[in-house]
């Protein structure tokens, strides 16, 4: 799953897939798929689609959770992977162009300030440990912090830091 056409379309292109038409989803979703085989097993690669309204691909939280759990209820994956761009700090040792393979994922701009839904608003859910990949493939490792605001006021900097956040983007923890 990726949220953003522009950064699902070298991909798809790199791997020779074809968009599914009629779509595989049931409702009035608008994410689309495209499939095909790649060294004989079956990939899909989904994207969230275009709001209807906006005209604009459709990012954030709700769209990723719509778009994941219908991959998951239609196309029922051995693996789902989330996959696109985010922002890196610097202070916890990324640079531009590093890849990033998750440990965890949570939540910066959910607060909710009540003993008990506090924790559940970070939402900290652990990623699949893949600490051979990580090595094999030379990707660095950590907190992915997810909000649906691309800017990052001073208030979600001070959570970014709490959750021990590696990268910053829009989508992972609602998957």
């Amino acid at each position: 799953i990726i949220a953003m056409e522009a950064e699902a379309a070298p991909l798809i292109a790199h791997l020779g897939l074809v968009k599914q038409s009629p779509s595989p989803f049931t409702g009035p979703i608008p994410a689309e798929c495209y499939s095909g085989q790649v060294g004989g097993a079956t990939v899909h690669v989904c994207t969230n689609g275009k709001s209807k309204g906006f005209g604009v691909d459709s990012v954030g939280t709700v769209p990723a959770a719509l778009t994941a759990y219908q991959i998951c209820a239609c196309l029922k994956p051995d693996v789902l992977i989330n996959a696109g761009t985010a922002g890196g700090f610097k202070a916890m040792g990324g640079a531009i162009g590093d890849v990033y393979l998750a440990t965890a994922f949570k939540n910066h701009d959910r607060r909710i300030p009540i003993p008990g839904f506090d924790v559940y608003g970070v939402g900290t859910t652990d990623a699949a440990a893949c600490p051979n990949m990580t090595a094999a493939l030379g990707f660095k490792a950590g907190v992915v912090s997810t909000g649906n605001s691309l800017d990052a006021p001073p208030v979600d900097m001070e959570t970014l830091k709490a959750n021990g956040a590696c990268v910053k983007e829009m989508e992972a923890a609602g998957i």
